[in-house]
Parts: C-alpha cells; sequence; structure tokens
C-alpha cells in the first residue's frame, strides 16, 4: 500500500512542469528576436539585449515601437506585428531567462 502511494506521488511530480521547465520554452515569436538582440554576455552587439531585462521595460520599448514614438529601423514594423498578449507573453519570457 505505501509502495503504491510512494509510486502514485512520484508520477504526479514528474507531470507537474516545473518553473525552470516553463522558462525554456519560448512563447510564438520570441525566438525571431536572437537574430539580432544577443542572448548572451559574450556577445557584443549595439542592440541591447533582453534576456533578463524587465518585462515592464520590454513592454514599454514595444509599445513605443509601435506607435512611433521611439525611432526604428526595422522594430516598428516588428513590434506592430506582435498582439498585446504577445507582446507580454515575449516580455515575460525574457524577463525570466538567465545568460
Amino acid at each position: 500500500m505505501i509502495a503504491r502511494f510512494f509510486l502514485a506521488a512520484l508520477l504526479l511530480a514528474a507531470s507537474i512542469p516545473s518553473a525552470d521547465a516553463a522558462t525554456q520554452t519560448p512563447p510564438p515569436g520570441a525566438l525571431l528576436c536572437s537574430g539580432c538582440h544577443a542572448t548572451n554576455r559574450t556577445v557584443e552587439t549595439p542592440v541591447p539585449r533582453l534576456v533578463g531585462r524587465s518585462p515592464a521595460d520590454i513592454k514599454a520599448a514595444l509599445e513605443a515601437f509601435r506607435t512611433g514614438q521611439r525611432a526604428a529601423t526595422v522594430m516598428d514594423r516588428i513590434a506592430k506585428g506582435f498582439s498585446d498578449d504577445e507582446v507580454k507573453a515575449i516580455a515575460e519570457w525574457y524577463g525570466v531567462q538567465k545568460d
């Protein structure tokens, strides 16, 4: 009886996704950002890193690109392609990533 309970508990624990697993699965569109935005600190680029940035900062920047308040070469068009929910998901995902 105790062995069955222990086995059931192990199976249940294995089926619950961990927070770490959630940070490994990017939301749709997030991986496109890494074409220009470096994903680790060892790469030097004039384009700001998104990894570890505040989700609020990322959302604010995307909104500024969308509305034209922030000058851009391509980010204004890219930002307009994301829904509000996609922007939120991408910003939150990058906010918890570690390099």
